[in-house]
């Protein structure tokens, strides 16, 4: 399981905000790390929030390659990333969060649309 510590993903979402899908999805696992460290001991000790947005690091990270992380690469589509939120929801239902706290939608659609 490929694993962002918390340096990288602000670095990802400072890279990637102005993009149109990968913006939302690292703004999303962004929220998702400063919810876990408000909620526990952090990101780095409680493995549930790491283990949900395990598909969405990979998402974002590309193939860990220095390409893969900042160059070219193929297109992320709004589709691909909505894929990735569903146990990132799973989580945030078990422990009684809101989803509009953790989740960025993808593609400008109404939030209710995307996570309903």
């Amino acid at each position: 399981m490929r694993f962002l510590n918390e340096h990288e993903v602000e670095d990802a979402a400072r890279q990637r905000a102005g993009h149109p899908t990968l913006g939302p999805a690292t703004a999303t696992l962004a929220n998702l790390v400063r919810w876990a460290n408000d909620n526990s001991d952090g990101w780095a000790y409680w493995p549930k929030p790491c283990r949900a947005a395990a598909r969405l690091q990979a998402l974002i990270d590309g193939d860990g390659s220095w390409e893969g992380r900042y160059g070219d690469r193929p297109e992320v589509t709004a589709a691909d990333v909505r894929k990735t939120y569903g146990p990132i929801k799973a989580l945030l239902t078990r422990h009684n969060a809101a989803w509009s706290e953790v989740i960025v939608p993808a593609d400008g659609r109404p939030f209710f649309e995307v996570v309903g």
